[in-house]
């Protein structure tokens, strides 16, 4: 029977305290980089929201519909019903 004190149950739990270490640094090292791409993609949204309620630059911002359609459409008169 082996010990308590022996230098292999010594051993492995310095090696799960390494191993333990080294998971915290991993998720400490995620969880701020999640963090910085959060703060990054609020502020670069609320920049193009901000953006969206401008009104545009050219012009006076009072916009009036064409006089003359982009298409005209082709009517041949009102529908009949085929029976």
């Amino acid at each position: 029977m082996t010990s308590f004190t022996s230098p292999e149950k010594h051993s492995r739990r310095q090696g799960i305290l390494a191993i333990l270490a080294v998971q915290i640094a991993v998720l400490l090292g995620v969880s701020w980089a999640a963090i910085v791409y959060i703060n990054w993609a609020s502020d670069a949204a609320q920049a193009e929201f901000m953006n969206a309620l401008q009104p545009p630059l050219s012009g006076s911002g009072n916009f009036s519909p064409s006089p003359t359609p982009a298409q005209v459409a082709k009517v041949k008169g009102p529908c009949a019903r085929k029976g």
